[in-house]
């Protein structure tokens, strides 16, 4: 099967491997045939996982390993606190919010204290999907308008509005007839007047890539569109991982104003204290968004999802279309989402992202000086991204990029790729990672690049 989608097919099991399986593991590929074949699985030779705690996981025989992908468990696999909370409201009542409960309320206080006072509204569903497909919506409503712009290889969701909006589901993938991308915001690659992005201020970057956004909403407006929203994760996840220059989103935002639309601040991925440097990746960049999405983070793996947003912003689709989602807050996900914020004060996870993200970024640019084949290192606290090219170059070595992972899943550490050609490496390990496990990543990685030719 031809590679289609960066997010699903790159790093991905196919059938015609199969017979590199040992028995069991091919029976279970063959019985999963009962799913369809639109999932797919990760590595050559799928992992058959049975039980985690904190950033390590166990296979069915018993082998353990290391997880530095999975921003899904954000306090760490089994977190004890946030499972004893699911026990215990489990154990008392499970139902939608429709009736009176202490738990969506408290919850929805909370989590607000984490926002700027000017978004002071809340609504709770399942997934980011729903998230974001809810935020879509209030902002075509606020604005009267239809068309929404993300950027090359953005990634927002599963429904029929979000996946639209999805360029990096692939080619089979139809997009929507109003939406608009703009470039991957790729500071190792873009130069401006002369000089690479990386070398940029703020201002400069910010300013290039505003001007992207302006040509975009005059395109919208040659045919027929009104601007919406500009829809986008702050850390630009699924493009490869850009957080720096800090401070470039705000010109971006600026001119999304300026040309009225809103600003939709997808936090699935760096919100929830990954960056190290705040709570919420937009806040990175001095920007108040007028619409925040996230998900899977919020209660450490149950499915549970928020969009938050001005009031004024909400009110004219909430004063006059009904919402509701049945298990969209209900008392169990927001018993699970309490503990896991609570964990995270209570343990500083946005320390403890900021001090093991750099022990593990310097770590990482110690095989850089030795390995010509990273060509950039860049990242936020616990979300670094690892570009392998071509030795020389800037040329994506996406074969290469693969080898390793497969080659480090056989060293016991399970990672992905990201970005547009799939060269990526997205080291994205839940917010309890520790420096012992920067150590065994360190001794998986060095062994890796010897077993790769590096």
């Amino acid at each position: 099967m031809a590679v289609r989608s960066t997010i699903m097919d790159t790093n991905s099991f196919r059938p015609e491997m199969e017979s590199a399986l040992d028995p069991q593991t091919r029976q279970l590929t063959r019985e999963r045939a009962v799913l369809g074949p639109a999932y797919r699985l990760f590595y050559r030779k799928p992992v058959h996982l049975v039980r985690g705690r904190g950033s390590h996981l166990w296979d069915a025989d018993g082998v353990e390993y290391l997880d530095v992908y999975n921003n899904v468990a954000s306090v760490g696999h089994c977190n004890p606190r946030v499972v004893e909370a699911i026990t215990r409201q489990a154990s008392m009542l499970n139902t939608h919010t429709r009736y009176l409960h202490e738990n969506v309320l408290h919850y929805a206080e909370d989590i607000l204290s984490t926002m700027p006072d000017e978004v002071n509204r809340i609504m709770f569903q399942c997934t980011g999907s729903e998230a974001n497909d809810l935020a879509i919506r209030v902002a075509q409503s606020y604005t009267g308008g239809q068309g929404v712009i993300v950027t090359h290889e953005a990634y927002h969701g599963n429904s029929a509005l979000t996946s639209k909006l999805s360029p990096a589901l692939g080619t089979a993938q139809s997009l929507g007839l109003r939406m608009r991308m703009i470039p991957t915001p790729d500071t190792y690659r873009v130069e401006i007047a002369g000089q690479v992005a990386n070398e940029c201020s703020p201002e400069v970057f910010g300013g290039w890539m505003a001007d992207q956004l302006a040509q975009a909403v005059a395109d919208m407006k040659r045919h027929g569109i009104k601007f919406a929203a500009f829809l986008a994760d702050s850390i630009f996840s699924s493009d490869g991982v850009y957080p720096a220059p800090v401070g470039y989103l705000k010109p971006v935002i600026d001119k999304v104003h300026e040309l009225g639309g809103v600003f939709i601040a997808d936090e699935v991925q760096p919100g929830f204290t990954r960056t190290g440097d705040a709570f919420w990746g937009f806040q990175r960049h001095g920007v108040v968004p007028d619409l925040v999405t996230s998900g899977k983070p919020m209660a450490n793996g149950l499915p549970t999802s928020l969009m938050a947003a001005r009031a004024e912003v909400l009110e004219p689709f909430a004063s006059s279309v009904p919402y509701f989602n049945t298990f969209g807050g209900n008392p169990v996900c927001m018993a699970a989402a309490q503990a896991t914020l609570d964990v995270m004060r209570d343990e500083d996870t946005m320390g403890n992202a900021k001090k093991v993200g750099g022990v593990f970024m310097k770590a990482l640019k110690e095989f850089q000086a030795e390995h010509a084949c990273i060509g950039d290192l860049r990242g936020a606290g616990l979300y670094i991204a690892c570009e392998i090219v071509k030795p020389g170059t800037k040329d994506p070595d996406q074969r290469k990029a693969l080898d390793i992972l497969e080659s480090l899943r056989g060293n016991r550490v399970l990672t992905s790729v990201c970005g547009r050609y799939g060269n990526i490496l997205k080291l994205r390990p839940p917010l309890v990672f520790s420096e012992d496990d920067v150590d065994w990543f360190s001794t998986a990685f060095g062994k890796t690049l010897k077993e790769c030719g590096e």
